[in-house]
């Protein structure tokens, strides 16, 4: 096994970092979120990285993106991701997608992949990432995050509330405010629930709602339920589809 990962087998055992290193994850945004993310699960040694984000690097992203640099304004992001990961690690596999997500490409970029993580900073596109968790039986890492908060939960289709159970009528705003160390710790909340997941290490977010409030230093743990209204997942909903 690779010296690089000696210091957290003893956490997730040898077989848990084979379990990583077979592992497909679809990560959805390298932006903020997605930086911390994907830096984590590459250093981890997750097998295959399949990355979408159809931005392209602006200077003000620079405050929080970490997979970028200033020499690559005008790239996209997604190549840009690509090319930071293939150096910081050469031993996995990066597919990467500047592509829109939505009902067409979802499938197509999300693949064979073992979890979806959203990464997005909007809920358009995570509702959408939502339904194709349900419908093709992958969990779902979510996290968000605004100027010194954040929120992060594990969605298991058919076992927890949906991503529309929690957030029914979220809407989508442009140019929140964001401190760049508030998306390095929802970041890495994710990218350490993933790996939990993928190893079957401890307890994770599933089924619960953290909450991140960087102004007090404080964070709170909220179980969550599944809503017999939700169109998404409720029986009903799945009786009338």
């Amino acid at each position: 096994m690779n010296e690089r990962y000696a210091r957290q087998i003893p956490v997730i055992g040898t077989e848990g970092q084979k379990k990583l290193q077979n592992a497909t994850v679809f990560l959805a945004g390298c932006g903020g979120l997605g930086s911390p993310v994907a830096f984590y699960l590459a250093a981890a040694g997750v097998g295959h990285l399949r990355i979408a984000d159809c931005d392209i690097v602006d200077a003000t992203n620079l405050n929080r993106q970490i997979l970028h640099r200033p020499d690559r304004i005008g790239m996209p992001k997604a190549a840009s991701a690509k090319l930071t990961l293939e150096a910081f690690n050469p031993d996995i596999e990066i597919t990467a997608f500047a592509s829109f997500i939505d009902e067409k490409t979802a499938p197509r970029m999300i693949g064979d992949a073992d979890i979806i993580v959203d990464a997005m900073d909007n809920f358009t596109a995570r509702y959408i990432l939502n339904e194709m968790s349900q419908t093709r039986d992958i969990p779902l890492m979510h996290g968000g995050v605004a100027g010194l908060n954040g929120q992060a939960t594990l969605i298991i289709p058919k076992k927890t509330a949906c991503l529309s159970c929690i957030f029914p009528d979220a809407h989508t705003t442009t140019g929140t405010p964001i401190l760049g160390a508030a998306a390095g710790i929802i970041g890495s909340i994710e990218a350490e629930e993933t790996i939990k997941y993928l190893t079957g290490t401890g307890e994770t977010l599933a089924g619960k709602l953290l909450l991140w409030d960087g102004a007090v230093n404080r964070m709170d743990v909220f179980s969550v339920k599944k809503s017999r209204r939700c169109p998404i997942c409720s029986p009903t909903s799945e009786e009338t589809t």
